[in-house]
């Protein structure tokens, strides 16, 4: 195989793209230009980790992804609240999607689950290991930030904002300038946890008077600590507009292709 590299890269570098644990895949994704044989095999991990999210995910139904932090206790006031916010998707009919670690997410993969709904996660390998949540009907784990980020969102037609830290801004604002830049549909994003976020949302505030975004794009967002009023918002602003409706038609799957059916899908809706 070493006679396939360019001279003017080392032989490991290869070998790394090959034998290297998977919580260093974006550290070698991201350290620069290698030789096209390392970056050909980049190119087959990267297309094995959305082929395996495509397989788990393709039958989870009609989501909401929750963002929020692993770092909440479940004494936190929002724990509880992500858990009733989790609780009330799954009574609207939508599938709980979520980073499935601890947490926030673990809260909103609670309330789901609680209420006999659907509950799914999306995990991360890390170098400190972060395991899965214990409410998960189906949790798949990625190797890459940018695969499991675009998981995330593919399925979902609502984003519900929890409280968070770097990780929750990056998913937040990802979501916010695909909707901007027309890149995904207009789906409602709803930010809760105010008083945590008060700042947060008097900078976009900010952005908008300086016309560093449109005065419209204020109306992407939506904040509220109300689980109903979160709940109006996403019925009127992703059910209604986008025709979703209750079906009870369990939709085929095929096992040979690594496909698997989810509990619960003939209450979803499409």
């Amino acid at each position: 195989m070493a006679t396939e590299i360019p001279i003017d890269e080392p032989p490991e570098s290869v070998g790394s793209a090959l034998t290297a644990s998977s919580q260093r895949a974006d550290e070698i994704f991201l350290e620069g230009p290698r030789s096209r044989l390392a970056e050909f095999f980049t190119l087959l991990r990267v297309m094995r980790d959305f082929l395996h999210g495509f397989r788990v995910l393709h039958f989870v139904g009609s989501c909401v992804t929750v963002f929020g932090s692993a770092r909440i206790k479940r004494d936190d006031p929002h724990y509880e609240l992500a858990r009733k916010m989790g609780a009330a998707i799954a009574r609207l009919g939508f599938t709980v999607m979520t980073g499935g670690g601890p947490g926030i997410m673990e809260a909103a993969n609670r309330g789901a689950k609680e209420v006999g709904g659907r509950s799914v996660g999306c995990t991360i390998e890390l170098p400190s290991e972060q395991p899965a949540n214990a409410y998960l009907d189906r949790c798949v784990r990625m190797h890459y930030f940018f695969v499991r980020k675009t998981l995330l969102v593919k399925y979902s037609y609502a984003f519900v904002v929890m409280p968070g830290g770097a990780g929750t801004l990056d998913e937040f604002f990802e979501a916010l300038t695909l909707i901007q830049t027309g890149k995904i549909k207009n789906f409602p994003i709803v930010i809760m946890g105010t008083d945590y976020w008060k700042e947060l949302i008097g900078f976009i505030d900010k952005m908008a008077q300086h016309g560093m975004i449109a005065a419209s794009d204020l109306s992407l967002i939506y904040a509220t600590d109300s689980v109903e009023e979160a709940i109006a918002h996403i019925r009127s602003k992703a059910i209604e507009p986008f025709g979703l409706k209750r079906v009870a038609r369990v939709r085929r799957h095929f096992p040979w292709l690594g496909e698997r059916g989810l509990s619960g899908d003939a209450t979803a809706v499409r």
